[in-house]
């Protein structure tokens, strides 16, 4: 309907005013009095036509009315065109978003997008600040697939650097010589948290950690041995969190796996003069004064890599192994200026690069909180999750009235990490967290206990109905007010998995299942669903049936899980 809508009016604002416009777009509206879609186009063209919008908009409305499909328009506004479609027009609709919570089948011509996100270190147990990396990015992991983009999910493990270093001198002194294999991650989190507060001290511990990663780079057997042994202890305890959070990766390859890939690297770089000598024999990239850019640092004076050396060489390495259109780091605010120098770097190399972006998120925080590795406060995730479960427990006992389950353990860790999760993802990466446990746990408002409970009120109903789906209905003569919303909010799902993708932004999604679940609340508490006439009666189940699948869609494409009880 909106290729016909938008055909239909490029080429009444040709005849009519000659303007030649290649589209016009056209959004679901999904709130009483805006139509069922809207169109802006008058007052983009209003400058251009040097006419008032509201003219071009009257004009435009005239012409559209009578239009297959088009039961009434309205202007409104400054001059936005409304249209209201007729119930069949809008029945028809539907099917495009059934079709949109089907997974689409991957485009083969198309290179991978690979999405870097999570990227713990080694050697430590996963802050709760790791959230926001691995859910963002497993949502557009999720959104990609799902619009059949192949994908690439990179956890980009930091098991190389300075901080084995540190940890090898920790270890060495005060690791009680207890094999590494034998040692927690929180050991290995005190052994390194000691080492800063000793470095305070001494400061000449720092010298040696880095003659001791020096010395693992260059092949010490030992060192070589106790990284191996860090390495697998933490993979073998982060996997149990990303478990929980219904995060999947496809590779897990880490810094250490550029280890002898960047020697060709730095040597390609000084051939083509884009790495030149700075200060005591470091190489450095130096960038034209407009960019204002200082400069990059590849290597130290000493021969040591860095993590943009390790960097550099894993877009090569991308680049000759996936051939990706595009590559997404999911990193916070702080590293901003990095990835602008690596970018502009990789530039200046003169490869043919992909599409490379930033996905900024801001910053995290509890109020009571500090979040800081070194000194040791670092909040652990692992321990909000269980905190966040305990928090669900109790909404859980709270409204037994009104909660039904056959597992409580199970509905409290849906609706405890549901409510992590959600919390983030619901809102703006670009800006700055402050985590509200009332809001997130709240079973009205935008919260995913109020999503999960939406669904399975929708199941709820099909099962009274003895349906497990119903399928739509092929026409009908009217539509309730309750009805018309519900029907405007359900056809905008295929645009808001677009936008969300294409933007990288989950929290369009997050806001658009929100709004479905109070469309179909609203239709719920005002509809007879099962008691309705035959016809009503199969309308309204098939809404509650693709609301309900919608929903379930959404979530889980937002990495949540929604109950059939509850």
């Amino acid at each position: 309907m909106f290729e016909f809508l938008s055909e239909r009016a490029q080429d009444i604002l040709q005849r009519t005013f000659g303007a030649q416009v290649s589209d016009v777009q056209w959004v679901y509206a999904d709130q009483k009095g805006f139509g069922d879609c809207s169109t802006s186009i008058a007052l983009q063209l209003a400058k251009k036509l040097n006419r008032k919008p509201t003219e071009i908009a009257e004009k435009l409305a005239e012409k559209l009315r009578g239009s297959a499909g088009v039961e009434r328009v309205e202007v409104a506004g400054a001059g936005y065109v409304n249209v209201w479609l007729t119930p069949a027009a809008l029945l028809a609709e539907l099917h495009v978003t059934e079709k949109a919570c089907t997974p689409q089948p991957v485009r083969k011509e198309e290179g991978p997008v690979i999405i870097d996100y999570s990227q713990p270190n080694i050697a430590k147990p996963l802050g709760v600040h790791h959230i926001l990396s691995t859910v963002i990015g497993q949502c557009l992991c999720n959104l990609h697939r799902h619009l059949g983009t192949a994908v690439v999910g990179w956890n980009y493990i930091g098991d190389w650097g300075t901080q084995f270093g540190k940890l090898a001198t920790a270890w060495e002194k005060w690791g009680k010589g207890k094999p590494v294999e034998k040692h927690t991650l929180d050991e290995l989190l005190e052994l390194y948290v000691r080492f800063h507060a000793e470095a305070e001290k001494n400061p000449a511990l720092e010298d040696e950690a880095r003659a001791a990663f020096l010395k693992l780079e260059k092949g010490d057997r030992k060192l070589r041995s106790f990284w191996e042994g860090v390495v697998r202890a933490t993979k073998a305890s982060l996997g149990a969190i990303y478990e929980r959070l219904h995060v999947h990766f496809d590779t897990d390859i880490g810094e250490s796996f550029y280890e002898d890939k960047m020697q060709s690297i730095l040597e390609e770089g000084k051939k083509k003069q884009v790495f030149v000598k700075g200060e005591e024999g470091a190489l450095v990239v130096l960038f034209e004064e407009e960019s204002k850019l200082p400069p990059f640092l590849v290597q130290k004076g000493d021969g040591a890599t860095l993590y943009a050396t390790r960097d550099l060489a894993q877009i090569r390495y991308r680049i000759d192994t996936f051939h990706p259109q595009a590559i997404l780091y999911v990193v916070d605010v702080a590293q901003q200026l990095y990835f602008r120098q690596l970018f502009a770097a990789a530039k200046r190399l003169d490869w043919e690069l992909p599409q490379l972006e930033h996905v900024v998120f801001g910053r995290m925080r509890f109020a009571e909180k500090a979040m800081s590795t070194r000194k040791g406060t670092a909040l652990k995730l692992e321990h909000v999750l269980d905190e966040a479960v305990t928090r669900a427990k109790e909404v859980i006992a709270e409204h037994r009235d009104s909660i039904q389950t056959d597992d409580e353990v199970a509905l409290a860790e849906m609706m405890g990490t549901g409510a992590l999760v959600y919390g983030i993802l619901s809102q703006n990466r670009r800006m700055d967290l402050v985590f509200d446990w009332k809001k997130v746990l709240a079973l009205e408002g935008n919260s995913a206990p109020y999503l999960q409970y939406t669904h399975a009120r929708a199941r709820s109903v099909l099962r009274k109905a003895g349906a497990k789906d119903e399928t739509l209905p092929k026409d009908t003569s009217s539509l309730t007010a309750s009805e018309r919303v519900l029907f405007s909010v359900l056809l905008g799902f295929p645009e808001v998995l677009q936008e969300a993708c294409t933007h990288r932004m989950p929290h369009m999604l997050a806001n658009y299942l929100y709004r479905l679940c109070q469309a179909f609340n609203a239709f719920y508490n005002v509809e007879p669903i099962l008691k309705a006439s035959k016809d009503l009666r199969s309308l309204r189940l098939s809404l509650t049936s693709l609301t309900a699948t919608v929903l379930k869609t959404g979530a889980e494409l937002l990495t949540l899980r929604v109950p059939e009880r509850m």
